[in-house]
């Protein structure tokens, strides 16, 4: 009876050909024996073609040691270079190197293929639901602590970390139809977004224990020696084989749930021992190189476009394999076309995990203009939102204003050197000492440009909200910043940090990266759901270049520049927020009178029609101006998140989500987030300092989740 259940369901599933198109094509296929032929013979060939990059990779290395080399000392003429064998530098450095990238790949490209399939999510990966970064935490804090670990046990801690980081984005992203891949994406890039400022602040106050982790923390594939290959090579074929094993549940899991639970397929138990072998996959890839990015997005996808005509890749027991071997191969490309293009020499320094991330970002955006014609649904928390009375409206913009005047004051007053308000009175008449008053010249500025900058981008989130009726939208999760940010650093890197350059680069590498990113979200009709993956795509490729940049340089530069680009006023004068006020100055007239408009506009797609609105210009008016303004903010203070996003929901909570009342509150509680985190980050750890956007993205991140898991529906 068992017998012939067993034969049914395979048939069942067999039949089923076509019958569920999940990501890119995923479906189940027939293994017949012409296709175990195709199949065996598609991982041979892909087994070949890493053996033969391999191959490649070993001939490249900075002791200037080629294959002729490597090839006589097998046969016993070991030809010496600086007193160095070419056997010693082949299996003491090359080897490792070699033997970690394709683990390393192996591993990610399975925890992938895994996360897409119980996900039935295209976008899903080790990165996109922050395992990676949730893994990378962990190990930073145990490198803060002096905690000297084995691989099995960093592996384990990487695990936990993982687990974790994946388990609150699971939860929080919900399983509602038609917007479940923008919001595990959003998800995931709150938390990673979360996980990375806090590592950010592990490598700022732990110096002397994290020298060398910001370059490991984008992926490094540097080996003392065969060690920790040798220890984690188990566990990965371990946890490989038991993912061959769930092959079969995983196949027909990707038909549905319900059909899997009548099939008699424990789906919640297949879904979480799935889940916990890609995590566990992750760690020890973290573990053994750093976080290597988007390896676990690229290979899954590779892979699924090549099932559209290998049909023997829609069964999981050939798409597992292959995926490791395709993330494989991507690693070691990445790493041999780095050296190839820079030179041995100039690529020690640039992490394997940049030009993956970069291939990542690309990815995303190439699976984000995928997505359906332009959408028409209405923005849930416009329809939500209840109206409030010009009361309410005044007291909030009252109370706003004297907590924004207490949060001035804080930060004039507050430091490595707390002073009274006494201090400030003379100050004020040009009579306190030489050392007060110094205090006051350099903290006023501060205080400043985090005025400037919080009002902007609490403005400029309001915009964005609105112009793309996505209430979860800012502009540092559309990438504006991140394009900012890369002007920025271009000037820094390039030209020795000219503040006028600093400006024009600034602003044009923002407008620009808008300006592509719109370009791309309209060429099938305006959707905000691509607008919002298209700029998140771009933020994660435009982040990879922003890394090379820092890591090229003169080492010793990149705490410096990393902490300006982390969201610090340090060092600012007057002159730095000077643009960004006045462009606020003469943008504030303009969107009020644009209110009603984009009240409409912020509706849905119709209706501002109906009315003769015209949505395309309304919109891009209103986004221009956001990314004006988001661009000048980094310029006062650097990359800051998520104030574009708390403040507008705030200001929409408690005066409504009518424009010419929302904008003004929005500004007010952009202002004061940014005035109260620059402050307690000059405060907290005296004399020591932590860049404010650190803390926002520490402060911004539980209100997001929250956000997340109560619009889950």
């Amino acid at each position: 009876m068992k017998t012939a259940e067993k034969s049914a369901e395979r048939h069942i599933v067999d039949s089923r050909v076509g019958i569920q198109m999940t990501g890119l094509g995923y479906s189940p296929a027939p293994v017949t024996g012409n296709r175990l032929a195709t199949g065996l013979g598609l991982l041979a060939a892909l087994a070949a073609a890493v053996l033969l990059v391999g191959a490649w990779h070993l001939t490249q290395g900075t002791s200037g040691i080629g294959l002729g080399e490597l090839l006589r000392a097998l046969t016993g003429d070991d030809t010496r270079i600086g007193g160095v064998g070419a056997a010693e530098i082949f299996t003491g450095s090359r080897l490792p190197r070699l033997c970690a990238g394709a683990a390393v790949g192996l591993a990610l490209g399975v925890a992938g293929s895994l996360l897409q399939s119980v996900t039935r999510n295209p976008l899903a990966s080790p990165d996109t639901l922050a395992v990676t970064s949730g893994a990378f935490f962990a190990l930073s804090v145990a490198a803060a602590l002096g905690i000297s670990m084995s691989t099995l046990a960093s592996s384990t801690l990487a695990f936990a970390g993982g687990l974790l980081a994946a388990g609150i984005v699971l939860a929080i992203s919900g399983r509602s139809a038609g917007t479940a891949t923008t919001r595990l994406i959003l998800a995931g890039s709150a938390i990673a977004m979360a996980l990375e400022a806090g590592s950010g602040i592990i490598l700022l106050l732990f110096k002397e224990n994290t020298t060398g982790l910001y370059a490991w923390g984008s992926g490094s594939l540097a080996q003392l020696n065969l060690d920790a290959f040798l220890r984690s090579l188990p566990v990965i074929l371990v946890v490989l084989a038991i993912c061959l094993l769930l092959s079969r549940r995983l196949d027909v899991l990707s038909l549905g749930d319900e059909n899997a639970a009548v099939l008699g397929i424990p789906v919640r138990s297949t879904r979480t021992l799935a889940v916990l072998c890609a995590v566990l996959l992750t760690g020890v890839s973290v573990s053994l190189s750093g976080p290597i990015a988007f390896v676990g997005l690229g290979a899954p996808v590779l892979a699924r476009l090549l099932s559209r005509r290998l049909v023997v890749l829609r069964r999981q027991l050939f798409l597992l394999p292959a995926t490791g071997l395709i993330g494989a191969l991507l690693i070691l490309l990445a790493d041999v076309s780095l050296r190839a293009s820079l030179g041995a020499q100039g690529a020690a320094s640039i992490p394997t995990g940049v030009p993956t991330a970069i291939l990542g970002g690309v990815l995303i955006i190439i699976l984000a203009m995928r997505l359906p014609e332009a959408s028409s649904s209405r923005n849930p928390l416009q329809v939500a939102s209840k109206l409030r009375s010009n009361r309410r409206f005044v007291l909030t913009m009252t109370l706003g204003f004297s907590l924004l005047l207490g949060a001035v004051i804080l930060g004039l007053l507050a430091g490595s050197m707390l002073l009274k308000l006494g201090d400030l009175a003379l100050w004020f008449q040009d009579d306190a000492p030489k050392l007060i008053a110094r205090a006051f010249s350099e903290r006023a500025p501060r205080t400043s440009a985090a005025l400037g900058a919080g009002a902007a981008l609490g403005l400029a989130g309001c915009l964005v909200q609105g112009a793309v009726r996505n209430p979860l939208a800012e502009p540092g999760i559309l990438g504006i910043t991140a394009g900012a940010g890369l002007g920025a650093a271009v000037v820094v890197t390039a030209f020795g940090g000219s503040r006028p350059l600093l400006v024009i680069f600034a602003v044009i590498a923002g407008l620009a990266t808008f300006a592509a990113i719109t370009a791309l979200a309209w060429r099938r009709g305006f959707s905000p759901e691509r607008f919002v993956l298209i700029g998140i795509g771009a933020g994660y490729t435009l982040s990879a270049v922003t890394t090379y940049l820092l890591l090229s340089i003169n080492s010793w530069e990149t705490p410096r520049i990393y902490t300006w680009l982390s969201g610090s006023t340090y060092g600012r004068q007057f002159a730095d927020v000077l643009p960004v006020l006045t462009v606020l100055a003469l943008a504030l007239p303009v969107v009020l009178l644009m209110g009603r408009k984009l009240d409409l506009l912020a509706i849905d797609e119709d209706l501002p029609r109906v009315l003769g609105v015209k949505t395309i210009r309304i919109r891009l008016v209103s986004l221009s101006i956001a990314a004006l303004l988001a661009a000048l903010s980094v310029v006062a203070v650097g990359v800051v998140g998520f104030v574009g996003l708390i403040a507008p929901h705030l200001a929409r909570s408690l005066v409504g989500s009518r424009h010419h009342r929302a904008i003004p509150v929005s500004m007010v509680f952009g202002a004061l987030l940014v005035c109260l985190a620059d402050t307690l980050g000059r405060t907290a750890i005296a004399p020591a300092q932590i860049p404010a956007g650190l803390i926002v993205s520490l402060l911004g991140s539980p209100y997001f989740i929250w956000l997340l898991y109560r619009s889950r529906g």
